[in-house]
């Protein structure tokens, strides 16, 4: 008998037609189902009638998800509250997509993680703590007992997606549901949550249920496929069957739309270029942190002596595992934060115009800047106002700026909302009527409403769907090619890297590792780091799963690099140019 068998679920929202209707499928225990298919397809829904944690709005119109477990079963559709409220987050447990909006902002996050275990176990404080600690340590924390001690907004949007992983694994529950609990990850610490899965799989018999629309994915974990399209089931079968011979023509769509590391057998050094929209001169940023009671605060450095180029219509991708300093420089660049002593940005909107001092501009200055550069966030649900209507979140840019009639504004949030895939019709909705990857694309709209020159992506495409995200990253193309845009793109995906970077900066602890074309960089990485990074990216073939080992050597610790690259603390060597176009970080 399976684990979990879910039978002709149906599930509505007021008079309409159903979101979700005759879905079955089983899981057993040790197995993993992938759930895929595109954003909005019914997987989410789907998998939060499980727990029972649906919309108040949601109505359950039929079907049935049976549990067994220990010789006994029950309906969880009907099983009442106190029996579910005893399964939640002990014997089923749920990873959500969104961590920032899914962890209490007013508690440290090894309470929070601890909790799990006070309420459903009776263990003391100090062996709750212990087990808290060593789950952080898996799940990819470099100091578990600062991540104890630490509040969300703290975090990285990575590192918050890493404590939501621990909370769900720390009470080692029967059945766990995984909802893009990688999305947010960097590739090499994906592979390493993917492992930690597996290796739970391996000592607990636990079952997983893995909704993604990541095909690598899929293909690394799944045992069985189910795809879904428009709230029902367009394929399912194992992993074999779905992923090496599709047979429903939606599933071949989603493959072909999956983004890929290109093959390059004879890179090109790149021109010089000289008329720059952007530049990034010696910017170190720290940070002092709490620590709490009389204990000293503690300095972080988030990214240190970074030098970056972008030039005029152009894309400069920055990669690099969460908490490397990403986004923190992408934050420097939009004057945002200001770096430390030493460090300056210099910014010039348009062709021979003398570079500004972004962080010294007088007000006027400023207003014009906040035009000409936007900036599309990792989270698109803080990003946009849960109170706002899309209209009134389209048009506000204008109207900060005073651009335009107020039809006018009105005119221009269609066009933008029609740019990036959607109806007009949605207009009226607030932000909480949409899918993940729906508000995503209504972010990049609202960053192009008042066409700026530079645009900031931190993560764009991580929340999107592959047939989505190709869309918005055509669309991101088409935009940087006819209006001249220039982009600052934050990504840990290096497929998606690889298709619309010009120049690719790698960046770990702080510092660039090495920088080249994507072409250079593909074709001959020369730095551990790199190659774990390439090597973590995951394939849609079944038959080419990650190599753990590699991915590994290169994310681990800098003092166990080769000797070339080894350093210890922030000792780290110079970036040299060991070809035309291609830097690395080494010792001579």
């Amino acid at each position: 008998m399976a684990l979990l068998e879910v039978s002709s679920l149906t599930i509505g929202f007021g008079k309409a037609a159903p979101v979700v209707e005759g879905v079955s499928f089983s899981v057993e225990s040790g197995e993993t189902l992938a759930l895929v298919g595109e954003s909005g397809s019914g997987k989410t829904l789907t998998c939060r009638s499980i727990l029972r944690i649906l919309p108040a709005n949601a109505q359950l119109r039929g079907g049935e998800i049976r549990y067994n477990h220990a010789g006994a079963s029950c309906d969880l559709t009907t099983a009442p509250e106190k029996q579910m409220r005893s399964l939640r987050g002990d014997r089923i447990s749920m990873i959500f997509q969104e961590p920032m909006r899914s962890l209490s902002p007013l508690h440290r996050l090894g309470d929070q993680v601890a909790e799990v275990l006070h309420l459903h176990n009776a263990i003391s404080g100090s062996d709750a703590k212990r087990r808290v600690l060593a789950q952080f340590e898996r799940v990819g924390f470099n100091d578990p007992e600062r991540a104890w001690t630490s509040y969300p907004f703290e975090m990285s949007g990575g590192m918050r997606q890493r404590a939501m992983i621990a909370m769900a694994m720390v009470s080692k529950p029967d059945l766990l549901i995984a909802d893009e609990p990688t999305t947010a990850l960097d590739v090499t610490t994906q592979a390493q949550v993917l492992g930690l899965i597996k290796d739970l799989q391996r000592e607990t018999g636990m079952a997983v249920i893995l909704v993604t629309h990541d095909l690598g994915v899929v293909a690394n974990m799944a045992d069985k496929v189910v795809v879904m399209n428009k709230g029902r089931v367009m394929e399912a079968g194992t992993a074999q069957q779905v992923l090496g011979d599709p047979a429903h023509g939606y599933t071949k769509k989603l493959f072909a739309a999956a983004p890929v590391i290109p093959t390059v057998s004879d890179p090109v050094a790149p021109a010089p270029q000289t008329d720059l929209i952007l530049e990034i001169r010696n910017v170190t940023k720290s940070f002092t942190l709490r620590t709490g009671g009389w204990r000293a605060p503690t300095v972080v450095t988030a990214c240190r002596n970074v030098d970056l180029k972008l030039p005029r219509g152009k894309t400069l991708a920055v990669v690099g595992e969460s908490g490397s300093g990403k986004t923190t420089c992408a934050r420097v660049a939009l004057g945002a934060i200001t770096p430390d002593a030493g460090g300056e940005v210099l910014f010039s909107a348009r062709s021979g115009e003398t570079p500004t001092d972004v962080h010294n501009m007088t007000s006027a200055q400023r207003r014009n800047f906040q035009r000409d550069a936007q900036m599309v966030f990792q989270d698109p649900y803080s990003s946009l106002s849960p109170r706002m209507r899309v209209q009134e979140a389209l048009t506000e840019p204008a109207e900060i700026h005073n651009i335009g009639t107020r039809a006018e504004r009105r005119e221009k949030a269609a066009e933008m909302i029609r740019m990036v895939g959607l109806s007009p019709d949605m207009l009226p909705r607030y932000p909480h009527a949409f899918s993940g990857g729906q508000r995503q694309r209504l972010s990049i709209a609202r960053a192009l409403t008042l066409d700026p020159k530079l645009l900031v992506c931190d993560e764009p495409t991580s929340a999107l769907d592959v047939s989505v995200q190709d869309q918005i990253l055509g669309l991101l193309e088409d935009i940087r090619d006819e209006a001249g845009l220039s982009y600052l793109f934050i990504s840990h995906d290096l497929a998606v890297v690889a298709r619309i970077a010009d120049e690719v900066a790698v960046m770990r602890g702080g510092v660039i590792v090495e920088q080249a074309t994507p072409d250079i960089l593909f074709h001959n990485p020369q730095h551990p780091y790199t190659q774990a990074l390439i090597a973590a990216q995951p394939e849609p073939d079944i038959n080419r799963p990650i190599d753990l080992d590699l991915v590994a050597k290169g994310a681990g610790s800098t003092e166990s690099w080769p000797e070339m690259f080894r350093f210890e603390g922030q000792a780290a060597p110079a970036l040299r140019e060991l070809t035309p176009g291609h830097m690395v970080r080494c010792h001579a």
